[in-house]
């Protein structure tokens, strides 16, 4: 399932955001705003999916998509909510065209710093864009 998503997030930096990416063995320490989503498989397995971003990436993603240099932290945390929104789904299109797999896939949540001190990830990925930072992860639920 991670692979997927993660195809999906690349797929996200070259042809929404238009923009050079690469992978990343580990996550700098620095601040991370995490968003989730809930998916189920066809044959029930529940998973949740992590997206993180830094700030100075939603910054970028929200200069892209929404024009604005300077965005407030709302503003930054409806583009994670939305990013998140966007990479899944296309995960979800992916897991049927190419993988004959279907998902069903919930709401994204703003995931807290206190919520994400308890999370016990399954697997993740790091991807360096434009100098920020994106991590996604998967935890079976």
């Amino acid at each position: 399932m991670l692979p997927i998503i993660v195809e999906a997030a690349t797929n996200f930096c070259l042809h929404q955001i238009r923009l050079p990416y690469d992978f990343r063995d580990t996550a700098e320490k620095k601040r991370t705003l995490f968003a989730y989503i809930d998916i189920e498989t066809t044959n029930g397995e529940m998973h949740r999916a992590y997206i993180g971003c830094d700030p100075m990436l939603i910054q970028t993603i929200a200069e892209i998509f929404l024009g604005e240099d300077e965005s407030d932290e709302q503003t930054l945390v409806d583009m994670l909510l939305e990013t998140t929104n966007m990479i899944v789904g296309s995960a979800k299109v992916l897991a049927g065209e190419v993988y004959e797999t279907t998902l069903s896939i919930a709401t994204p949540f703003l995931l807290s710093e206190e919520e994400l001190s308890t999370v016990e990830l399954d697997h993740s990925r790091c991807i360096g864009i434009n100098g920020g930072e994106m991590t996604i992860a998967l935890q079976r639920l």
